[in-house]
């Protein structure tokens, strides 16, 4: 069980990319949780949809990453987590600024 970091964290990155493959494939804007749906009320939905698919597997790749670096060592693992972390939050802001 060395590598319990990076096996977690690799099922956890799969979980979301598959979450945003689905939203990406459906683009059903009721696959977004109910708070979501109530704060957010896009006039096309299924754009909108399809951006934050976009942006919440760009967000998935940070633990991906981690896993990947963790194989070699931990504190690196949690060093990427958090950058990469911050930067793709940042690029997913960014994906979803013009999308309404």
């Amino acid at each position: 069980m060395e590598h319990a970091y990076s096996i977690l964290m690799g099922i956890f990155s799969a979980a979301i990319l598959l979450y945003a493959g689905l939203m990406a494939l459906t683009k059903d804007y009721k696959i977004l949780p109910y708070r979501s749906r109530q704060s957010v009320k896009p006039n096309n939905p299924k754009l909108y949809t399809f951006q934050l698919s976009k942006a919440v597997a760009l967000v998935a790749l940070s633990p991906a990453l981690s896993a990947l670096v963790g194989l070699w060592s931990k504190a690196a693992a949690v060093i990427v987590l958090i950058a990469s972390g911050i930067l793709f939050v940042w690029l997913g802001a960014k994906l979803m600024k013009n999308v309404e």
